[in-house]
């Protein structure tokens, strides 16, 4: 509280010595009015009068002030006879500060999210640990410099890629989660898919020398089938739309019970585990045998290689020209080729094959959920001319990459994937 100046109290008192002079004047006033007399007090006693009054008044005023400036006194000793241990404070602050900053680590999408979370790692990528995320963004990152996302870090264009393949999100909701544009998200999906493919791919996805195929083949198929060199199977991907792939001619060749509207991939892995080949996408109304005698698949066959399948694809006398040999693992043939059925069939190492080769196979499948589709028609054009390769291929193709570089480090995979590589 400001105390009042020397003017100020100066002016209070005369103010109240007029204030009460004049308060005199009036009672002299109406006493003389109600009493009859006419006689007028003498200046000496309505001075004393006022003085007396204004002195009062003064005494009154000056006990007020005192007792207003001893209760501030008594509250700022109060208050400050409690004084706050600002130390205590910011160190509440502080760690109220690091709880908020790891719970909001917890929620996002970043490098520190992700570094001791390897189950967090295998949902959103489908790679097994941070360690080989990190292996993988090493790999991309000379590549990435030219790219244009300046609301995005390197790691977090692989990270929206790798969650598009995994979990089949849309851009609308990878939109959301990083907070960027829908155009943000499908052009950064296109240009890091475009630089796995010449990156990664070519590193990945090999064929590999008989030699290394024979030093750990599988107990599954040392016995039965020693020379095995690969366990191949064709799978289908559905589109949301009609897209033309190649020749128009194929779509007036459909068969009954085919379908143009999906695309057949023929994958090749190895008994280990191993993608080893993948072909180009083709029409679903397309044969197995076509697509086979197609893709190059059997230009890397030698001879006395045995090809597994789970089921028949028609390609004995293709595989046969190559002096390799194919066998379905487990069950008769398809209807239509008779009724030889491969030998053993019903022994339990051959059902043991069997199970072999549709766990291979499925591995793939299972690990990136986008390529079951539906395929979005973006997706389907065909982006470089000189390869004739859609987006949707070189994202299969990538697919295929990344699992061959999880099974090495995963701890759940029983396929060893060391002993190819």
């Amino acid at each position: 509280m400001k105390e009042p100046g020397a003017l100020e109290v100066l002016d209070k008192q005369e103010a109240r010595v007029e204030a009460a002079n004049a308060l005199l004047f009036l009672q002299g006033q109406g006493r003389s009015a109600v009493g009859g007399r006419g006689q007028e007090e003498c200046p000496e006693e309505r001075e004393a009068g006022a003085e007396e009054s204004a002195s009062s008044s003064l005494s009154s005023d000056d006990d007020d002030d005192d007792d207003e400036e001893e209760s501030m006194s008594d509250s700022k000793k109060g208050r400050f006879a409690h004084t706050v241990n600002f130390d205590d404070v910011l160190r509440v602050l502080k760690k109220e500060n690091q709880t908020l900053r790891e719970s909001v680590d917890k929620m996002s999408l970043s490098e520190n999210s992700l570094r001791n979370d390897a189950e967090k790692v295998k949902f959103y990528t489908g790679l097994p640990n941070f360690f080989v995320l990190e292996t993988v963004m090493w790999l991309l990152a000379p590549h990435m410099d030219g790219m244009k996302a300046a609301k995005l870090s390197k790691f977090q264009q692989l990270l929206l890629t790798l969650m598009r393949l995994r979990l089949d999100l849309r851009n609308q909701d990878l939109a959301y989660r990083f907070g960027v544009k829908v155009g943000t998200v499908t052009r950064t999906v296109h240009q890091m898919v475009n630089i796995m493919s010449s990156t990664l791919v070519p590193t990945a996805v090999f064929w590999p020398s008989r030699a290394e195929l024979r030093k750990n083949l599988p107990a599954a198929l040392r016995a039965s089938h020693p020379d095995c060199a690969v366990i191949v199977d064709c799978f289908k991907v559905p589109f949301e739309e009609p897209v033309s792939r190649g020749n128009q001619q194929h779509q007036h060749r459909q068969g009954a019970g085919t379908s143009p509207n999906v695309l057949k991939y023929l994958i090749g892995v190895a008994p280990q585990g191993v993608v080893t080949f993948v072909s180009r996408g083709v029409l679903g109304n397309v044969s197995d045998k076509t697509l086979a005698e197609g893709c190059g698949f059997l230009c890397k066959l030698l001879p006395g290689d045995v090809v597994l399948a789970s089921r028949d694809l028609h390609i004995d006398d293709s595989v046969a020209a190559r002096g390799a040999l194919f066998n379905v693992a487990g069950g008769p043939r398809e209807e239509g080729e008779g009724e030889t059925s491969p030998p053993g069939a019903a022994s339990p190492e051959t059902a043991s094959v069997q199970r072999h080769v549709e766990r291979v196979i499925s591995v793939v499948k299972r690990r990136y959920a986008m390529l079951t589709g539906p395929v979005e028609s973006p997706f389907t054009a065909v982006s470089e001319r000189t390869s004739n390769l859609s987006t949707f291929d070189k994202i299969v193709q990538v697919a295929c990459a990344l699992n061959n570089l999880s099974l090495g480090h995963d701890e759940h995979a029983s396929l060893h994937f060391a002993a190819v590589w």
